[in-house]
């Protein structure tokens, strides 16, 4: 892999609880959300806003598990692995199928990555029925079945050619190639606008299918699904996929006792998690929702709970959205947030849990789409949650990427390509 130096700052690192103001960085416009056509990005700045109580340290290499206390400062870099996709929207890897990145392009493709060369046929072609024209629509979500190896079985996440969102599953027919035509729809959902569409897929560890929902688009909750229990949008779902098509709901969902919810329900109240993942180790699942005009957030839900509401539209982010007070009772607030000073539209990424770069272990990579700032968040064993901005870039960061080692990746939509974070030289 060539080594790509980027310049960067390893900046201020923010010790805060959960609830507490964070800092500030930037959330799209209204009515917009993780913009994915290629923009010029806003020139990145240095400044991190942060509360007036808070220490301020650099990152440093933990003393145990999740510990963040200081010590020797870790720096980061990127490494270019491949260039030449079009606008890669995510990336997934196989566990049974070490070695290999199958790149998700915004048109319709799925690329296949072997020993760091792009291979030209692509691995799943459907660009005859995904609706990609708009900024937030395309190809948007990869899952592999859990018996992959055995079934051939792949998800798909996209907008068709309506606008709305599908799900389905794919066959492999090879190891280079999935048939398209054996679809088979899992679910549909009719979009009432072309944004806010979500579109990550994700097994939990316990194996079932995590699938993201926007709020249907516009701008403030334009069609009221933030807290309508009664639809699938501004949400996250958890089906069943393993007995059979369409799919069954898990018995412990934590919305089945609600008699107006949909059981498929697994959290409520967000705007847009654009992207979601679970943390290999702790089985916690990290969501990056984008905010409204002033606020963006990362959420995390630990393994094994569910039904939370994360408030939107009465809060965003930290904050009331529409008014100075409002009752926060019965919302699940943010871990941290930042304003729009710093980006207009958070990318989620990973956990990071390789080998490589032990200094790194415990760290939840999140960026901006806007900006191409990346920072890190870890948290340390008394429960508090620590900040650092990591990177300064002019990548419009679309996705993060986790391989089977547990190595962190960074997708640039714009230039088309793939990095993977490693630490700097000594």
């Amino acid at each position: 892999m060539k080594r790509y130096h980027l310049g960067f700052v390893f900046s201020v690192l923010v010790f805060a609880s959960i609830g507490c103001y964070l800092w500030g960085v930037p959330s799209p416009q209204e009515g917009s959300g993780p913009v994915l056509a290629p923009q010029n990005s806003p020139a990145p700045t240095d400044t991190i806003v942060v509360p007036l109580s808070s220490p301020s340290a650099s990152l440093s290499e933990p003393t145990g598990e999740t510990s963040a206390e200081p010590s020797s400062a870790t720096s980061i870099e990127l490494e270019l692995v491949v260039n030449g996709l079009e606008q890669p929207t995510g990336m997934v890897v196989v566990d049974s199928d070490l070695g290999r990145l199958f790149i998700i392009e915004k048109s319709g493709r799925i690329r296949l990555v072997e020993s760091g060369q792009l291979v030209s046929a692509p691995f799943l072609d459907i660009r005859d029925r995904v609706g990609s024209s708009g900024s937030e629509q395309g190809l948007l979500g990869l899952a592999f079945d859990l018996n992959y190896s055995e079934n051939g079985f792949l998800y798909v996440d996209y907008t068709d050619l309506d606008g709305n969102t599908v799900v389905s599953r794919f066959t492999a027919t090879d190891s280079n190639h999935a048939d398209s035509a054996s679809e088979q729809v899992v679910l549909t959902q009719d979009q009432p606008a072309a944004n806010h569409n979500g579109g990550q897929l994700a097994f939990g560890p316990d194996g079932y299918l995590y699938i993201s929902f926007g709020d249907g688009g516009g701008g403030g909750d334009t069609f009221g699904n933030g807290q309508n229990q009664q639809s699938w949008l501004a949400s996250i779902l958890r089906i069943d996929v393993s007995n059979g098509l369409p799919y069954s709901v898990p018995s412990d969902n934590p919305f089945l006792s609600k008699p107006q919810a949909r059981p498929e329900l697994w959290a409520k109240g967000l705007r847009n998690p654009w992207r979601f993942s679970f943390d290999r180790q702790t089985g916690e699942m990290y969501i990056a929702d984008v905010g409204q005009g002033n606020y963006e957030e990362v959420n995390v839900i630990p393994q094994g709970k569910g039904g939370e509401n994360f408030g939107w539209p009465i809060m965003e982010g930290l904050h009331c959205y529409t008014t100075t007070s409002c009752n926060q009772s019965g919302y699940v607030l943010p871990v941290v947030e930042y304003d729009h000073s710093q980006g207009c539209s958070i990318t989620g990424g990973y956990v990071y849990r390789g080998s490589k770069f032990p200094s790194l272990n415990g760290t939840y990579f999140f960026g901006d789409y806007c900006s191409g700032i990346i920072w890190g968040l870890r948290r340390d064993a008394t429960n508090e949650w620590h900040v650092a901005k990591l990177l300064d870039t002019e990548l419009q960061l679309s996705s993060f990427g986790e391989d089977d080692a547990g190595e962190i990746y960074v997708l640039d939509l714009g230039g088309g390509t793939v990095y993977q974070i490693t630490v700097s030289d000594a």
